[in-house]
């Protein structure tokens, strides 16, 4: 699997005693190639620094808590002096510098998710309440990765920490876009990995279920040709 380069943009005013935030900066540490800035450390960017992070990410994520439907002040002020319009839009240059790049947003609330859709509290999708990101994404060029939302997490068990765990590691580090052998070839990569570091006496019982996941693997790949061949059968037949 090809190694990403993450840029976690982090806007919160008080980092510290945000649970989700302190949960989320865990989940991150110990990732290769992804790197965590926080905005609300810095009191005047470095335009040309901030670009140049922008720049050598394949994958960069605005990641913040919903702030009156909005993004945090701090996040607004960055956009405003870094992403101005000649930068993204390629103004005097020969291309658009964050052209093909990813773009994600991870973004928590102290609402439930039904709270988000139509008939609910607040009665729009985070989609539409973020879309002005979207647009941004598009002027730059860039390739969209549908929102991460993260919904009252202080309720979250164990069991649902673990899972959003994973799931967040995912939307950090797998390619796009979000398909089942993606998701396969991801979950053998960190299976390898972990495999690696365990003790001589557990190493058989990890290489037997690698093997078993690579054996999925396979048998979802057949599969998928088969269904391929079936349909062009079909095809062929009118």
């Amino acid at each position: 699997m090809i190694d990403i380069k993450t840029l976690i943009l982090v806007a919160h005013p008080e980092l510290a005693s945000s649970q989700t935030q302190q949960f989320l900066k865990a989940s991150a540490a110990g990732l290769p190639d992804v790197t965590w800035h926080h905005l609300d450390a810095i009191t005047t960017p470095d335009v040309a620094a901030e670009r140049e992070l922008l720049v050598e990410a394949d994958r960069i994520i605005f990641q913040f808590p919903l702030y009156w439907y909005n993004v945090p002040a701090s996040l607004n002020a960055w956009m405003a002096a870094v992403l101005t319009s000649p930068f993204i839009a390629g103004a005097g240059q020969s291309e658009q510098p964050l052209a093909g790049k990813t773009v994600g947003v991870v973004v928590n609330t102290g609402m439930p998710a039904k709270a988000f859709q139509a008939g609910g509290e607040v009665g729009f999708t985070l989609d539409a309440l973020l879309t002005p990101l979207r647009a941004l994404a598009q002027m730059a060029g860039m390739k969209w990765q549908p929102i991460f939302a993260i919904n009252q997490f202080a309720n979250f068990r164990d069991a649902e920490q673990q899972k959003l765990l994973v799931a967040y590691q995912r939307y950090l580090t797998q390619p796009t876009p979000d398909t089942l052998s993606s998701r396969l070839a991801w979950f053998e990569q960190r299976l390898q990995a972990l495999v690696a570091k365990l003790p001589a006496n557990q190493q058989q019982q990890g290489q037997l279920i690698l093997s078993t996941l690579q054996q999925d693997q396979a048998d979802y790949a057949d599969l998928k040709a088969t269904v391929a061949m079936l349909k062009e059968g079909s095809d062929d037949l009118g």
